[in-house]
């Protein structure tokens, strides 16, 4: 009974925050170049790329189409690519975002961020950091193409770690060869000082489509859930003890999980695409979250359209997810609740969601019938 009415008392917050849809999380996908060839990239970026870096002054332009009156105390621009650390102008960034009076951050594989990198862009006011980690170093380093990144990026994760002004996290994609190891990665990270570590899996889209061994089967995605449980409790017992060397472990925002919704995470799942979040993509075109397909999802181009009226009156599909009942989605009774999923699981002609986690952590049985 409980769990029904904070079920209902969730939809209704959800349903609030989707009909006033204030945007406070805008992604810039201000480069695709990038140092590494990682497996699992699902835009496929490369170290050489036809798309040139977008001009700040370009981004600036579509940003300052948002009222002032309109851009809440949260308001954070995060740069993402491709690798941001690849462009030279990175302070000018920063502290062009800052006298907005919007905060900033950035997705960052690590490599290049050692303490001068560090000095900079907190000069420059960084907020935000997302470093990503995946798995000790032989399963790292194969999983990002590059014989060495391993200890780069364990060493910008100890300097990160370290600096209390920035709301940092470690992300780590969960696949077959680094599953083993989570214990260990758990480990190292609280050692270093980490306060909170975000775990994610993989769907079949950019590179990840030929790398059968990123996919967790259906049994490991629970091992996977049962491993997160397990770290939370155990933070949730050493919170109630007053001790605070603790690290967050938590599942990201990629699906509803049945079962395991409110054991994984601290709030219930909610795809905030086209709800609270949107992106300026490389070439201007405005969608919402990096990694949904931009070719169906797409709501305008900065260079022909204003952001902030692209905002306001599109993103439909993002706010009335009822198109999303086909496929296995179409008599799920867990629908209320997910609305067919992230928006990044829907590909192409868009008739079949590609991941549900809800079926994964079904009994079989359960699952043959649903």
């Amino acid at each position: 009974m409980l769990n029904s009415v904070s079920n209902m008392m969730f939809r209704l917050f959800r349903a609030n925050e989707t009909r006033v849809h204030e945007l406070n999380y805008l992604f810039w996908e201000c480069t695709t170049r990038c140092n590494l060839h990682c497996l699992h990239c699902g835009s496929d970026c490369a170290a050489a790329t036809d798309d040139k870096d977008m001009p700040l002054e370009d981004f600036l332009c579509a940003f300052d189409t948002i009222p002032k009156s309109e851009l809440p105390h949260n308001f954070t621009v995060v740069l993402t690519g491709g690798e941001p650390l690849l462009r030279s102008d990175l302070s000018e960034i920063g502290h062009a975002l800052r006298r907005r009076g919007v905060g900033w951050g950035l997705v960052s594989n690590g490599y290049l961020y050692d303490r001068a990198m560090h000095s900079r862009l907190m000069e420059a006011g960084l907020g935000a950091l997302t470093i990503s980690l995946d798995g000790l170093e032989k399963e790292h380093d194969w999983m990002r193409g590059h014989r060495g990144s391993y200890q780069r990026t364990l060493n910008a994760i100890a300097i990160a770690a370290q600096e209390r002004r920035i709301n940092f996290d470690v992300v780590t994609c969960v696949n077959q060869r680094n599953l083993p190891q989570l214990q260990a990665i758990h480990d190292l990270l609280a050692s270093l000082g980490v306060p909170q570590w975000r775990i994610f899996t993989i769907i079949p889209i950019g590179r990840a489509r030929n790398h059968p061994e990123l996919h967790l089967t259906d049994s490991q995605f629970d091992q996977l859930m049962e491993f997160i449980k397990d770290k939370r409790e155990a933070t949730h017992t050493l919170s109630r003890s007053h001790t605070n060397s603790f690290m967050n472990v938590t599942f990201s925002c990629e699906g509803y999980l049945g079962r395991y919704e409110r054991k994984v995470r601290q709030n219930p799942y909610f795809c905030h695409a086209g709800i609270n979040i949107a992106s300026v993509l490389i070439d201007g075109t405005i969608c919402a979250c990096p990694n949904i397909d931009r070719q169906v999802f797409a709501q305008g181009n900065i260079y022909r359209d204003n952001l902030w009226q692209v905002w306001q009156t599109r993103f439909h599909p993002f706010r009335d997810r009822s198109w999303a009942r086909r496929g296995m989605c179409k008599n799920c009774k867990a629908f209320r609740n997910c609305l067919g999923n992230g928006m990044h699981n829907w590909h192409g002609d868009c008739q079949e969601v590609i991941n549900c986690h809800y079926r994964k952590t079904l009994p079989q049985k359960t699952q043959q019938s649903h």
